[in-house]
Parts: structure tokens; sequence; C-alpha cells
């Protein structure tokens, strides 16, 4: 059993798609049916046609992504899609072999079956390594560094990453191991070739950032984080002691005592597990106990699919902070936090070059 990378596109354009027609792919709409194409050699022909005066490592990389969707992945394998339009990630376990859908629209072509085993996996309940690799640019991606597969396994299972039997290599310099991004080895595409094919620092930066925001504001400091976030907008905030809390973990309110609108009730719920339904609606009925305007839910983990749907109906009342959007308001309100939290979260902001993605 090998575990696999696939993206949806950089957008997460194909996540729906993939997610209702149980599939993963796409991609690649410059190269047309792929299917019975079992020699190296006339695959690569095939990319370099489709791609005509193409940067030598791209089209490498074109060559070997497509030479694993067709012909690596293997069914009972397992894929993770990291989803865009969720910040979660989806596993499946794939059920049949490459195929060419003429029906779909070019960008949704290129495809394998697979049968989703989990799609709300929040990325805050994967472990820093692991995480890395998922930030690969590549589109099809083999995942082997420490103990992917059985980990990945585990996540389909339980919803929960066990971490690695081998040394922690965050941090450390990647080796490609000989299989570099101009390499015509199958291997390339794998996380070991990350170093030559770049990851997504945007990405990366996030999860390093959500990796110490839990570490140091786990449980209830994590109320303490989101109220002086809310007081750096204006709030005057009352965090509920620790404890049984009734559903309430904040109130916010404007004005010089906190009474005017738009008052809040804020629960924050920082466990890396998805939050379900009957959380939604305990939110909702301490909203109208306390005559509350709306309320902001922070889902740490995320949401499940039921609890999503519920909250949609919910759009004028109520909120969801989830992980990438707590750190987006950390940043944007980082300067006017307080020193006693600055200083356990101490930022930098940088400014990179955009790294061209060697994807689809």
């Amino acid at each position: 059993m090998n575990a696999w990378l696939v993206r949806a596109g950089k957008n997460g354009e194909r996540d729906e798609f993939n997610l209702l027609n149980n599939v993963v792919g796409g991609g690649f709409r410059e190269v047309g049916d792929l299917t019975g194409v079992a020699d190296r050699d006339e695959m690569f022909n095939i990319v370099d046609s489709a791609f005509p005066g193409s940067k030598k490592q791209r089209i490498s990389n074109y060559r070997n992504q497509l030479w694993a969707l067709t012909n690596r992945i293997e069914v009972g394998d397992l894929v993770v899609l990291p989803m865009t339009t969720t910040s979660q990630l989806a596993i499946g376990r794939v059920t049949g072999s490459y195929a060419y859908r003429d029906d779909a629209a070019p960008g949704n072509r290129h495809s394998i079956p697979v049968e989703w085993i989990r799609t709300d996996v929040a990325r805050t309940a994967v472990k820093q390594d692991l995480l890395f690799s998922l930030g690969a640019f590549m589109t099809v991606c083999q995942l082997k560094r420490n103990d992917a597969a059985e980990r990945i396994k585990t996540i389909g299972e339980t919803g929960l990453d066990p971490g690695s039997s081998a040394e922690d290599l965050i941090g450390q310099p990647l080796n490609a191991s000989g299989h570099g991004g101009n390499s015509e080895d199958s291997n390339s595409t794998s996380d070991d070739a990350i170093s030559t094919t770049g990851v997504d620092l945007d990405q990366y930066a996030r999860d390093r950032l959500s990796a110490v925001i839990i570490e140091r504001f786990a449980g209830h400091k994590m109320a303490h984080l989101v109220g002086a976030v809310l007081q750096a907008q204006g709030f005057v905030c009352d965090v509920a002691p620790e404890g049984p809390d009734g559903g309430i973990d904040i109130f916010a309110g404007r004005g010089p005592l906190g009474l005017d609108a738009p008052r809040l009730i804020v629960q924050v719920k920082s466990s890396p597990s998805a939050i379900s339904a009957p959380t939604v609606r305990e939110l909702h009925g301490v909203i109208s106990t306390h005559g509350a305007d709306q309320g902001l839910m922070v889902a740490w983990g995320g949401l499940n699919k039921v609890a999503r749907q519920e909250l949609g109906t919910q759009r004028f009342n109520v909120r969801v902070w989830e992980a990438n959007d707590l750190i987006e308001q950390v940043a944007m309100n980082y300067e006017a936090l307080p020193e006693s939290i600055r200083s356990e979260l101490p930022l930098k902001q940088i400014w990179t070059v955009v790294e061209d993605p060697s994807g689809s």
C-alpha cells in the first residue's frame, strides 16, 4: 500500500467535482487520453508534444506526474486531497485504474476512481513533518517520508495523526535522494524530491504557525487569544474562567462597557477534531438565551459536513473562524495585540519571490 498526494487545482477548482464523483486527478488539460499508454517513452513523447517550448524541469515534472497517475497508482493505495475550499484534507482509497472522462470538463478528464474514507480532516490534526510533504507543489506526489502511508491509513480511521516512529526531519536539510526535478526516475514524484520541485511556502508558514499556536495556546488559553484579537478589533471582552462555561467562552460587545451592538457570544473549540452539528445548535441556543446579536464559533479542528451545512443557513447570525481564519486574524491585528501575547507568539513579516509551481 502506497500513499499519494493528488491536488485539485491551485484554487481548489476541482475539490467539489472530485468529492461528488469519487475521483482524484484532473489538470493537464493540454494532454489527451492516456488510456493504454504503458511505455514510458511513448508517454514522455506525448507530454513533450503537449507543452512545446516549456522549461525542461517543468516538462520533466509533468512527465513523471502523469506516469504516476496512469501507471504507478494502484488499487488499494491511499490518496490525500488537500481542499483549498475548506482548508481540510480528504482521504480516500483507490478502487480502479486511470480513466479519461470524455464527458467531463477539460480540467477534470484525467481521473482515478476512489472511495472516500474521510473528507473533513483538519490540517491541525496532522503533524508538521507530514504537512510539509503535503505542501509539495506537485499535483501528483507519492508520500514516503516518515511512515507516511501508515499514518495516513490511521488518519483515515481515526481523524488524527499518530506521528512517525522515524526522526522528525522538519528543520533539517532535505535530501532529494538522487531524484531531482530533471530525473527520469519515476520516484521523482515522491516527497523526497521536494527540495527540487518546491514547496508552497505560504501554506508551510501557516502550518508552522498553526503548530506554534496550538502548542502555546491549547485549551482555555485559546479563548484568551481570541479575546485579544477581538479587543484589537474594538470589542470589550469578558473571557469566562476555565471550567464549565455553559457554552460561552467569551462575551463581547462594543461601547465603553461592552453593552452596545453587535453583542457577541463566542465559543472556542481548540480540539483538532471537527465539530459536529450539536455544538452548532448549542451556540444557537445560548445566543437566544442571552439576547446576543450574533455568534462566533472558533473551530480549530474545522467542521464536519453536517455542521457546515447547518451553519450555512445561519450566515447572518453566526460566523466561524477555523484555524486558517484565526491565523489570518492574528496576523491582521498582530501589532495591536498585547505584549504578553506577542511575546509568546513572536512573528516577523517577510517578502519572498512567488515560485512557479511544477504541477497542473
